[in-house]
C-alpha cells in the first residue's frame, strides 16, 4: 500500500518536473527568439554610423572620462573664476580662432566675409585688449564660424562616415584632416600648455548646460548627440540654408511608406519654389526616429525643469 502511493506519488512529481521543463524550455526558446530578434536590430547597419557598436564603446568611454575628470576639474574652475574673467577667456580663444575662419573664408572664396572677419580680428586684438573684450560684437559684426572641414564640403569631399574619437568626442571622416588643419592654423596650438589646458577648461565649462539638457531631454543620448552634431556640421558648411534636410522629413516620408494608413502628402516635400521632390527611399534607423519623436515630446518638461533650478538657486543666494 506503501508502495503504491509512494510511487503514485513520485509519478505525480516526475509529471510536474517534466511539465515544469518543458514550460521552461519554451521560455528558453522565446527568449532565444527574442535574443536573436534584437541582435539583428543592432547589427542593422546605419548608413551614417556603421561603426555604431565601437562608436558607442567609444561614447561611453568620453563620458566616464569627463564624468570623473573633466567635470570636477571644470565645476572647480567655474567655482573659482569669476564670470566676468570667464567671458574674457572665451573671448581670447574665440578671437584667436578668427585666424582659422579668415583663412577658411579665402579658401572658400567667401572675399566679403573675409574682409569683415579680418576687420572683426584687427579691432578686437587692438581696441579690445588682444581679444579680451568682443568690441567687433557691439558694432554689429557677428561671429562667424568657418573651418577646414566645411572647406572641404565645398569642395566636393563626402563627409563619410560618423566616428566618435576617444577625447576629442564627435567627428566624421572628413572632419578629421580638417581638424589637423585648423589645429595647425589656429596661434593657440603654438602657446604653452597651462593656457590650452585653460581654454579647454573654459569650453567644458561653457558646454555644462547643454550636456545637462542631453541627460534630462534625450532617450538615447547617443543618438540625439550624433543626430544633433551632423545636423549642426550640415547646417554650418550649407551657411544655415539647407531646407530642414535634416534625415526627419525623410525619416517621416518612409515611416508613411511603411505604414498603409499614413497620409500620402508627406511622401514629398515642398521646396521653395513651390515645386516637390520625391523623398529618398533609405535605410531608417527607427531607434533614431523614436528617440527624436520623445525626446521632442519631453523637451518643454525639461526646460521648465531646467528654469525651476536656476529660480531655486536664485532664491537660495537671495
Amino acid at each position: 500500500m506503501f508502495s503504491k502511493s509512494f510511487r503514485a506519488c513520485d509519478r505525480k512529481k516526475l509529471f510536474q518536473l517534466a511539465c515544469t521543463g518543458v514550460v521552461i524550455g519554451t521560455l528558453v526558446t522565446l527568449t532565444g527568439c527574442a535574443t536573436t530578434g534584437v541582435a539583428e536590430q543592432k547589427v542593422e547597419a546605419n548608413p551614417v554610423d556603421p561603426y555604431e557598436n565601437f562608436n558607442r564603446n567609444m561614447y561611453g568611454f568620453n563620458n566616464s572620462v569627463d564624468s570623473y575628470v573633466a567635470k570636477p576639474i571644470s565645476d572647480a574652475y567655474r567655482w573659482v573664476t569669476p564670470q566676468f574673467l570667464q567671458t574674457g577667456v572665451y573671448n581670447f580663444f574665440n578671437n584667436l580662432k578668427n585666424v582659422n575662419v579668415v583663412i577658411n573664408d579665402v579658401l572658400q572664396a567667401k572675399f566679403d566675409q573675409g574682409l569683415q572677419d579680418t576687420g572683426r580680428l584687427a579691432l578686437n586684438t587692438t581696441l579690445g585688449l588682444g581679444g579680451l573684450v568682443d568690441v567687433a560684437k557691439s558694432v554689429g559684426w557677428q561671429q562667424n564660424d568657418e573651418d577646414f572641414e566645411q572647406t572641404l564640403a565645398v569642395w566636393g569631399v563626402p563627409q563619410g562616415s560618423y566616428l566618435v574619437l576617444p577625447l576629442l568626442g564627435p567627428s566624421t571622416a572628413r572632419g578629421i584632416p580638417g581638424s589637423m588643419f585648423d589645429t595647425a592654423a589656429n596661434p593657440a596650438t603654438y602657446v604653452g600648455f597651462p593656457v590650452q589646458l585653460v581654454s579647454m577648461l573654459n569650453s567644458r565649462a561653457n558646454a555644462e548646460g547643454a550636456l545637462k539638457f542631453i541627460d534630462e531631454a534625450a532617450l538615447d543620448p547617443y543618438v540625439f548627440t550624433r543626430e544633433s552634431f551632423l545636423q549642426w556640421r550640415d547646417n554650418l558648411i550649407t551657411d544655415g540654408k539647407s531646407e530642414a534636410k535634416n534625415d526627419l522629413l525623410d525619416l517621416e516620408g518612409d515611416l508613411d511608406v511603411k505604414n498603409p494608413g499614413a497620409a500620402s502628402d508627406s511622401a514629398s516635400v515642398s521646396k521653395n519654389d513651390g515645386s516637390a521632390k520625391e523623398v529618398a527611399s533609405t535605410p531608417v534607423d527607427n531607434k533614431t526616429v523614436q528617440t527624436f519623436d520623445q525626446a521632442s515630446q519631453s523637451f518643454d518638461e525639461a526646460n521648465t525643469k531646467i528654469d525651476r533650478l536656476k529660480s531655486k538657486r536664485h532664491k537660495k543666494r537671495k
